[in-house]
């Protein structure tokens, strides 16, 4: 395939949108920028081939981008322009970094006439990207765009996937290049497979113990990949442990899957996991909030003996040093572990236990609340269809989700592993896009929701019919709860005035509603379910519930 010529040759904006087609993207997230002209006017010919979705803000569309490269496998793309647009497009950037997203974000920058003169906007993307992302770099001749467009997409799903930066100067993109030229051919990422020898010692250590547990998480699944692994914890008696936000790799009604290691973990599910003679990593690097610090399976050496896959060599045995590292990707991992037999069946009542606290941990304690955020979501959760895309950002209502919305379909759960607040909203809309068939709800704190809500506007220009559930305390919660375990009764900075959010969703043009009880939330649900259009349900709930397992109270006798 070549892009054929005209008047003597060809603009490297419209050799750019022909890489993209190449590379098989089908949508665009941006905020439009004079930086990338000739792109945007190369799209408007690409118009019934890739969507473009035009955003509020920049870290609103790198967001949808890294919902996209989550949702899809393949790398999300975003445009922005250079300086402001880039700096606020950098939060997305580097969640999909610590989460493991592929996904490639276009920079437009300043002509190479004038580089480092600090000419208006200018940014030296190289330096301020390197350690956000997989690779920064900037293209100098437009001859060479496919080059750098191939290579930017092979490199977000190399390995362990994540983002790529391409900055783009204004000279090349308006540039032309003589000839015909081709596209280059798409990228064809290669997933290392584990060796024999290594799963041959993996299926000794795993045979000889009593009390395996798996903990999964990383980048690199798939609905394949999470059933695989269910076939292999069956077989060889083995129970699943979810990383932080990763609870939609497997089956969270499998009789093997036991809970979630988010932030503040079930208690129970902590004594489960020291008691465990194997730990099996399998696609997760075991980061600070899944380990609650590093003190859960503490550095270097883990008192439990581990195995650890992990498709970067690079990052097995930088934090931890396991007994068995293997450098292979999840996915053929996970189907080679489902094709082993084991050498006798194993049965464990301690397994089973464990399943036993994770299903009583999905029943609400009763806190006397007028709204108590966990009948919300079990309610919600019992109301709507099982592979329901629920999105979240960051904050102390997030704790309510974790615990209380199991889930059953790979990629149901889109939240930043680099705890970004502002992820929700966004991440929704980029969600009800790819997959409208499906159902998708936002969970945003009032806090969270005021970083990115003026994606609203995104949702009705596109149609995207979403729940967003606003959940109201007046405060940053989480920053809150700190402040009260440390320094109690002297609150400093973490007060909200906020807006009335169900009438601000209606000047956005959606059904907006308020509620302050669990009775009220029943009919309420029923009407935004009814509506046509985006709903948003603002609850106005009790600021005492700090967390899902304390209170301000709580906390303040804890310090006394």
């Amino acid at each position: 395939m070549t892009v054929k010529s005209a008047n003597g040759g060809t603009r490297g904006g419209d050799l750019l949108v022909s890489s993209l087609r190449a590379q098989g993207v089908d949508r665009v997230f941006c905020v439009p920028g004079e930086s990338y002209l000739p792109v945007l006017d190369a799209l408007h010919d690409a118009r019934g081939e890739i969507d473009l979705v035009v955003c509020r803000q920049e870290g609103g569309a790198a967001n949808m981008a890294d919902a996209y490269g989550k949702l899809t496998g393949r790398p999300g793309v975003c445009f922005v322009t250079r300086g402001p647009g880039a700096t606020n497009a950098s939060i997305g950037v580097h969640t999909a970094f610590q989460d493991s997203t592929p996904m490639v974000l276009f920079v437009g920058q300043v002509g190479s006439d004038i580089k480092d003169r600090e000419g208006f906007q200018e940014v030296d993307f190289r330096a301020m990207f390197s350690p956000l992302a997989k690779w920064a770099a900037e293209i100098s001749d437009p001859a060479r765009i496919p080059e750098y467009v191939h290579r930017a997409f092979q490199t977000a799903m190399a390995g362990r996937p994540g983002p790529v930066v391409l900055a783009l100067p204004e000279d090349v993109l308006s540039g032309v290049v003589a000839g015909d030229v081709s596209p280059g051919r798409p990228a064809q990422p290669v997933p290392a497979a584990p060796l024999g020898d290594r799963i041959a010692r993996l299926q000794e250590m795993v045979e000889a113990a009593e009390r395996p547990l798996m903990i999964i998480g990383g980048g690199g699944w798939s609905q394949e990949a999470g059933r695989a692994t269910e076939t292999f914890a069956e077989r060889f008696g083995v129970g699943i442990v979810a990383s932080l936000r990763c609870q939609d790799y497997v089956s969270n009604s499998h009789p093997h899957y036991i809970g979630h290691l988010a932030i503040g973990a079930d208690p129970k599910l902590v004594k489960h996991l020291k008691e465990a003679d194997l730990l099996i990593v399998l696609g997760s690097r075991l980061g600070e909030m899944t380990t609650a610090g590093y003190t859960l399976v503490q550095p270097p050496q883990p008192s439990v003996k581990m195995i650890h896959v992990y498709p970067d060599p690079e990052e097995l045995g930088r934090v931890y040093q396991a007994d068995l590292p293997i450098n292979a990707a999840t996915g053929e991992t996970a189907k080679v572990l489902s094709q082993l037999t084991p050498g006798r069946e194993k049965k464990s009542s301690w397994l089973a236990e464990c399943r036993a606290d994770y299903e009583a941990s999905l029943q609400p304690v009763e806190r006397g609340l007028k709204l108590d955020l966990a009948d919300v979501i079990v309610k919600m959760r019992s109301r709507l269809p099982a592979d329901t895309v629920v999105t979240n950002g960051a904050g102390n209502y997030t704790g309510w989700v974790h615990v209380y919305w199991p889930f059953e379909t790979y990629r149901s759960q889109l939240a930043p592993t680099s705890g970004a607040m502002g992820y929700g909203v966004p991440a929704a809309v980029a969600a009800k896009l790819t997959f409208p068939e499906r159902m998708v709800v936002a969970f945003a704190g009032d806090g969270c929701f005021l970083m990115n809500g003026q994606e609203l506007a995104t949702a009705v220009q596109y149609n995207a019919k979403v729940l967003f559930i606003v959940v109201n305390n007046g405060m940053y919660g989480t920053i809150r709860m700190h402040q009260e375990r440390d320094f109690p009764h002297r609150i400093s900075g973490t007060d909200l005035v906020n807006p009335d959010f169900a009438a601000l969703a209606r000047a956005y043009g959606l059904h907006g509603e308020q509620v302050e009880t669990i009775e009220d939330f029943d009919a309420a649900l029923e009407r935004a379910l009814a509506a046509d259009i985006a709903a948003l349900i603002e609850l106005k709930v009790d600021p005492e519930a700090i967390s899902v397992r304390s209170t301000i109270t709580k906390l303040r006798e804890a310090k006394r």
